[in-house]
């Protein structure tokens, strides 16, 4: 009986990394750079809890007092183990601003190292921050120029370059971010500020930041935070 030939197994499919149209032009440096005088705490409060990502994903190393990561959202949206999306974010950032990597919070992979991490600091890019998997945490936290979160720190790297897509909408840490979008970042989390409420929500932040320092004097001339804050007096049992 004549053999019945197996059909070739199917070659696997792989897409290109897409890079996208965004929608919204880049923010003014000077818009950005006000920005930097507000602590993520008070900018999570003034958008009513809704811009924060996920609170595991952290800086790797603590920043310097009265420092922050300020700048404008390059987006990577990242497939399982593929990180050709965060060389083409890179590729095509400026300085200032910072790469956002949506790799799905995975752990099985480390999507930038310093190798990578050094090639963007050179271009100046601001940083960059990784809902998934980093590695070479030693070198890459001694940098005082840039900075780095994640959710995880993983020694493996990736294993392939040719998918995903750049500069589109992603979902990072729970938080839909668009190209161009504010991000800041400091040793409370990280918040993105959608490009349409960057001017209108940097007074009121502002304005937050200035009565926290009055609040501050007013606390330390002995005064109770029950009276500072006018909070409800207490009912007798």
């Amino acid at each position: 009986m004549d053999r019945v030939s197996e059909p070739p197994p199917e070659k696997a499919i792989t897409m290109p990394t897409r890079l996208d149209n965004p929608r919204n032009s880049r923010l003014p440096d000077g818009l950005i750079d006000a920005w930097c005088a507000v602590p993520s705490s008070v900018i999570a409060d003034q958008l009513g809890g809704v811009g924060h990502a996920d609170p595991r994903i952290r800086p790797i190393r603590p920043f310097a007092p009265g420092t922050r990561l300020t700048g404008s959202a390059v987006t990577a949206w990242c497939e399982p183990a593929d990180y050709g999306p965060v060389h083409h974010a890179i590729a095509i950032a400026g300085p200032g601003d910072v790469v956002v990597v949506a790799a799905g919070g995975r752990r099985d992979a480390a999507m930038i190292g310093d190798l990578l991490g050094g090639a963007a600091r050179l271009k100046g890019i601001a940083g960059v921050v990784v809902d998934g998997a980093v590695r070479d945490v030693g070198p890459v936290s001694q940098w005082p120029d840039f900075a780095m979160f994640s959710r995880w720190v993983m020694p493996r790297g990736p294993s392939s370059m040719e998918r995903g897509i750049v500069n589109g909408p992603i979902v990072f840490g729970g938080v839909v971010v668009q190209p161009n979008d504010l991000v800041i970042g400091d040793d409370d989390g990280l918040v993105f500020v959608p490009h349409a409420l960057a001017e209108a929500k940097l007074e009121p932040c502002l304005a937050r930041v200035r009565a926290e320092v009055e609040w501050e004097k007013v606390l330390a001339s002995g005064k109770s935070t029950v009276e500072v804050f006018r909070v409800p007096a207490i009912e007798p049992l």
